[in-house]
C-alpha cells in the first residue's frame, strides 16, 4: 500500500513560502451580514487586484469590456496603442452609468442622460451647453482610472491607487500560470448564472477537496482524492494551492487492486498507448501517459509541455486567487471559476463557469485535446448568462452548485454557531484570515488600521 505522496512524484512541486494559518472564527453572519459585505467592500474589494476581462476579446482600438464587483462597474477599453485603460463606468456629470453594454467598439462613450462625451482614454471632450457652467468641465474632469494590466491573457484591475505590482500581488502563482501559455486558448465553455448563496460559500468550496468523495464520487476513477496524497500550501498574498494525483485510480476507494477505469483506458489510446498494457498495473499509467507526452505532444503542437513539469501533465494543480477565482490547470485546459458580490444582497453571487482548451495549429486538425477529441475553432463559445437551475451547467459545476445553495440556507439558523474545520480545510480557514486582515487594515501593508473586525459583525 502507498503510504506517501513523494513516492509518486516524478518531481517535487516548486515550494511556496511557509504560511502559518492562525485560528479563525467563521461564523454564519459572514454569509448574511449586510454590514459585512459592506466591510468587504470598503476594506477588501477596494485593495485586492481583480481578473476582469478577456485580452482577445478586445484585439483593435476602441474594443471595450464592462464587467461588474458588486455595485462598482468597470468599463476596460483598448487603445490606439495597444494598451487597454480602465476606468469606472459613470458620468462625472451627475453619476449616471455611461454604458449598459456589456461589451463593443466605441471611440467614445456618451452618457445617455445629458450626452457629455468622453473619448476612449476618459477624456471629457464635449459637454452640452457648456457656456452654461461657470467653467469649462472639460478642462477639469475626465473619468476616474483604474491601475490596470494584462497577464496570461486577461485584464486585471485593482481599485487601489496605492497597489503594488500585480506580478507582486500573483507571488508563487504568477510563474506557475505562465508556464501554460493560456493567453492563446480560446473559451469554450462561457457560464454566468446568479446563485442563491454568499460568493465566499462558493470560494470556501472551492478551497477544499474534502467534499470531493460525497460530492464528486466519479473523480475517484481517474484521481487520488485522499488529503493525504494531495499537498496544500498557501502563498503571504492570500493565494492557495492543491496538487492532486491524476491519471490513476483513487488508493483510498480502491486499495492496491484497483480496475483500470474507461477514462484512463481512453487517455490511454489518445496517447497511443495500448490499455490491454496496464490492466493488472493501472498505477503505472500516470508515469508512463508523462513520458509518452513529452514524446509525441510536440509533434501534435503542445508545445508548452517544455513548460511544464512531468507532474503538471498529468496531476490537477487547482489554485484559489485570491478573493475570487478558482483555477484547476490541466496540461491541456484551464478551468476558470469566479464569484462576484451581489450589488446589495449578501445571500446572493454571480458565478462564472470558464474553460479555456488548447488549440493546435490547424495542420492539427483542430482538435484541441486529444485525450477528449474536442474539435475546436479557436472561437469563443457564446457567452451565456442565466439564473442557476434555468438550465445545466454541467455534471461538476452542478453538483458544487447544489451543494452551495443548501448550505446557505443554514447560515441564519440558530443550530449554527461557527464553522468546524478538518486539518485538510485550512486553505478554508487561511482564506477567511486574509480577508479578516483586509478588513481590519492589516492588508495592503501600506494602509492604517481601520475598523477592527468586531464592529462589522451582525446585520
Amino acid at each position: 500500500m502507498v503510504s506517501t505522496t513523494t513516492e509518486w512524484r516524478s518531481e517535487p512541486s516548486p515550494a511556496w513560502p511557509s504560511v502559518a494559518v492562525p485560528d479563525v472564527v467563521i461564523t454564519g453572519d459572514r454569509y448574511h451580514s449586510r454590514d459585512f459585505l459592506a466591510a468587504e467592500c470598503r476594506g477588501m474589494w477596494s485593495k485586492v487586484w481583480l481578473l476582469l476581462g478577456r485580452s482577445d476579446q478586445m484585439p483593435e482600438p476602441g474594443d471595450y469590456q464592462v464587467e461588474e464587483v458588486g455595485h462598482e462597474s468597470i468599463i476596460m477599453s483598448r487603445q490606439g496603442d495597444g494598451t487597454v485603460r480602465s476606468f469606472y463606468n459613470v458620468c462625472q456629470h451627475r453619476g449616471s452609468r455611461l454604458t449598459f453594454a456589456a461589451e463593443g467598439s466605441a471611440a467614445q462613450f456618451v452618457c445617455p442622460y445629458h450626452g457629455w462625451r468622453y473619448d476612449n482614454d476618459g477624456t471629457l471632450v464635449h459637454v452640452q451647453d457648456v457656456e452654461d457652467f461657470s467653467g469649462n468641465p472639460c478642462d477639469d474632469l475626465r473619468l476616474v482610472e483604474l491601475q490596470t494590466e494584462e497577464f496570461a491573457g486577461f485584464v486585471w484591475v485593482t481599485m487601489n491607487d496605492e497597489a503594488g505590482t500585480l506580478r507582486d500581488y500573483l507571488g508563487p502563482l504568477y510563474d506557475e500560470w505562465s508556464a501554460y501559455q493560456v493567453d492563446t486558448w480560446p473559451r469554450v465553455t462561457a457560464l454566468t448564472a446568479n446563485v442563491a448563496c454568499n460568493w465566499k460559500v462558493i470560494q470556501d468550496n472551492f478551497c477544499e477537496s474534502y467534499h470531493l468523495p460525497s460530492v464528486h464520487p466519479q473523480l475517484m476513477d481517474t484521481h487520488e482524492e485522499s488529503y493525504r496524497h494531495t499537498d496544500f500550501q498557501m502563498s503571504e498574498q492570500g493565494h492557495n494551492r492543491m496538487v492532486m494525483l491524476g491519471a490513476m485510480p483513487s488508493m483510498t476507494q480502491y486499495g492496491d487492486d484497483p480496475p483500470l477505469p474507461q477514462g484512463l483506458q481512453d487517455r490511454l489510446t489518445a496517447w497511443n498507448l495500448a490499455p490491454d498494457d496496464f490492466v493488472d498495473r493501472p498505477f503505472e499509467v500516470r508515469a508512463a501517459l508523462q513520458q509518452q507526452m513529452r514524446k509525441l505532444g510536440p509533434d501534435r503542437g503542445h508545445t508548452h509541455y517544455e513548460n511544464l513539469r512531468d507532474l503538471q501533465l498529468t496531476d490537477a494543480h487547482h489554485y484559489n486567487l485570491f478573493p475570487n477565482c478558482s483555477l484547476t490547470f490541466n496540461a491541456d485546459g484551464l478551468l476558470m471559476q469566479r464569484m462576484r458580490p451581489h450589488a446589495t444582497d449578501p445571500e446572493r453571487c454571480v458565478f462564472d463557469h470558464w474553460y479555456y482548451a488548447f488549440t493546435p495549429a490547424a495542420d492539427q486538425g483542430g482538435v484541441a485535446d486529444r485525450a477528449t477529441n474536442i474539435r475546436l475553432d479557436g472561437v469563443h463559445a457564446e457567452h451565456q448568462v442565466f439564473e442557476y437551475g434555468d438550465r445545466p451547467m454541467g455534471l461538476i459545476p452542478d453538483q458544487d452548485i447544489s451543494i452551495t445553495q443548501g448550505q446557505q440556507l443554514g447560515m441564519r439558523s440558530r443550530g449554527f454557531s461557527k464553522a468546524v474545520l478538518a486539518g485538510q480545510e485550512s486553505r478554508v480557514a487561511w482564506f477567511h484570515h486574509v480577508i479578516d486582515e483586509y478588513i481590519a487594515g492589516r492588508r495592503p501593508a501600506n494602509l492604517n488600521p481601520a475598523t477592527p473586525n468586531s464592529a462589522i459583525q451582525g446585520s
